[in-house]
């Protein structure tokens, strides 16, 4: 069962704490799929955060974050590392939430902790950037939340000022798949 449609219009804050413990299925093939539970996710909420990339304004890299809720922005930092976040919040508002590592359950062999290790291993790349979140390649389901959350300051934003230090990192605190210190 995937979530529905109104799940994702919700604000980026509280979709982030209600998908730890949600289940990423992304289909492989037409007998395969890898599945992970949601262990560490990032919520950017806004273009008034000044770590959320639709801060610099609408576009065409941030097109997806300003339409409906429950898709996917797929983007390429580094020239390396594709990361995949959850829009949110009713559309014509951009927001998004950074999935940052999974507990692997299903059809996963590689690493799943950090958000570039986590698309690497479900093959999420750009042409998977404004799918559904409800079709069938790529979808989020109800799982079974932690005993316990954290929330710290979001990883590697520093150049966001005093956003940096807002506490929108939220992970599953007795997790060993969390991608960086629980700290």
């Amino acid at each position: 069962m995937r979530f529905p449609r109104e799940f994702y219009a919700q604000p980026a804050r509280d979709v982030a704490v209600q998908l730890l413990g949600a289940r990423l299925v992304r289909r492989l093939g037409p007998r395969r799929h890898a599945v992970g539970r949601v262990v560490e996710v990032e919520a950017y909420v806004g273009p008034h955060d000044l770590a959320c990339h639709a801060s610099h304004g609408r576009t065409a890299r941030t097109e997806v974050m300003f339409g409906p809720p429950g898709r996917a922005y797929v983007y390429f930092v580094y020239g390396m590392h594709h990361c995949v976040n959850v829009v949110t919040d009713p559309e014509g508002y951009p927001a998004a939430v950074l999935l940052r590592a999974l507990e692997p359950l299903e059809g996963l062999e590689a690493r799943t902790s950090g958000p570039g290790r986590l698309c690497r291993a479900l093959a999420i790349d750009r042409s998977l950037n404004g799918a559904d979140l409800r079709g069938d390649e790529l979808y989020l389901e109800p799982g079974d939340p932690p005993r316990r959350v954290r929330a710290t300051a979001r990883i590697g934003v520093a150049y966001a000022g005093a956003w940096a230090r807002r506490r929108l990192r939220f992970f599953d605190a007795d997790s060993p798949h969390v991608s960086r210190g629980k700290s």
